[in-house]
């Protein structure tokens, strides 16, 4: 099993806690890893129909147990936005116990919590997130061409066997986000949900236009805004906003939208999964920064923005890294021969704004190196460079 950095955090606190995440990242495993007294696995449709019909059977059983328990009563609950209403008995049993209980709870949709009007606890359990792997966590076993090519899950990274790596990615894809998600999005239009979400796999890495999704995908705009609304909600893209600054008018203003894994990506687009397209090298290394970054913003940071750049003059930045009031301009060409020319967006985002404290150039080459003030940087020296924690 991999270590994951989130578990520090997990296993020093003995505060309960939800951990979402999509399918298939590793939250069970990692919970299951920290030790339970009772696990309840709500996608066992046996503990499934028992725990929506009855809720209030938990505390029964809870407090049955704990009579014959020394110490800290752990209770582990998988999946728990399939019955919501467990997150009241969650609240009865805390309320009443106190500290002699923890609650260690896994979830994929926080939009099933809300629809359920779940009470999500404030105050009484610790929010966190997993997604797929980080490079740091893979450790020496990373590679980029293999990451690009079928992303970071962990039983997916971890597959030696080819055939068994694509198909499993390809069940995903089509069994998981086509059938399960468009369950959450309670779809009528399967043809228009169909379209919808293989366009958002292409459009991954570019400016979210979502009029344009709609049309395309043959759906009325608001019908699509839900659709991409669920897709966020279960954690299966996110969002890089638009740099802002100060002269707003001069700016594109619409956000980057990006997968939250590129194999899935790759497999829902029907791409090889043995290997990254040539044609895609570039977006798909784009795509690896913009996850390792959002992934330590959405858990380990606390504080730091990430946004991208483009002005309505074409000037544009892959990434801007807002740390404090210090941004970071990050550019990420795949490419081991970095030119001056590629420095232009940088250099129109430093005249922009004073903010600018570092000027990046991520490349697939193997040394550091420095042209004026432009760091030139190995795509993996960065990303082992930025903090964990």
């Amino acid at each position: 099993m991999y270590e994951r950095l989130v578990q520090r955090a997990v296993e020093g606190s003995n505060k309960s806690l939800l951990l979402l995440g999509p399918r298939q990242v590793g939250k069970t495993t990692l919970l299951r890893s920290v030790g339970a007294d009772l696990i309840i696995d709500l996608s066992d449709q046996a503990a499934f129909r028992r725990y929506v019909r009855e809720p209030e059977v938990l505390a029964h059983e809870i407090a049955a147990q704990r009579r014959s328990h020394a110490g800290v009563f752990t209770v582990l609950i998988d999946e728990v936005q399939k019955v919501p209403q467990l997150l009241d008995q969650v609240q009865h049993v805390l309320d009443g116990a106190g500290p002699d209980v923890r609650f260690l709870l896994t979830g994929s949709s926080a939009r099933k919590l809300r629809r359920g009007m779940a009470n999500l606890l404030p105050g009484r359990l610790h929010l966190h997130y997993l997604h797929p792997l980080l490079a740091r966590e893979i450790g020496p076993d990373f590679e980029i061409s293999r990451a690009l090519a079928h992303g970071t899950l962990p039983a997916i990274y971890s597959e030696a066997d080819d055939n068994t790596r694509r198909r499993t990615l390809e069940s995903y894809a089509d069994v998981y986000l086509r059938e399960e998600v468009q369950a959450e999005a309670l779809v009528r239009d399967l043809g228009g949900y169909a379209r919808m979400i293989d366009l958002v796999a292409a459009a991954s890495g570019s400016i979210l236009n979502l009029h344009s999704l709609s049309k395309n995908a043959q759906i009325p705009y608001e019908t699509a805004r839900r659709y991409l609304e669920v897709l966020e909600d279960t954690l299966l893209v996110f969002r890089v906003p638009a740099w802002s600054g100060s002269d707003r008018a001069s700016l594109v203003s619409h956000p980057r939208i990006f997968f939250f894994d590129v194999g899935v990506r790759n497999a829902l687009l029907r791409r090889p999964l043995d290997r990254p397209l040539d044609d895609e090298r570039g977006l798909l290394l784009e795509h690896l920064v913009a996850g390792e970054i959002h992934r330590r913003i959405h858990n380990l940071w606390y504080g730091p923005k990430l946004y991208h750049y483009r002005s309505r003059a074409d000037s544009e930045v892959d990434f801007v890294l807002e740390w404090n009031r210090e941004l970071w301009g990050i550019e990420v060409k795949s490419t081991q021969n970095v030119t001056t020319a590629m420095f232009r967006g940088l250099n129109a985002l430093a005249n922009r704004t004073r903010r600018l404290e570092r000027r990046i150039v991520l490349y697939t080459g193997t040394t550091a190196q420095r042209q004026g003030d432009i760091e030139i940087l190995p795509v993996m020296q960065f990303l082992n460079g930025l903090p964990v924690e």
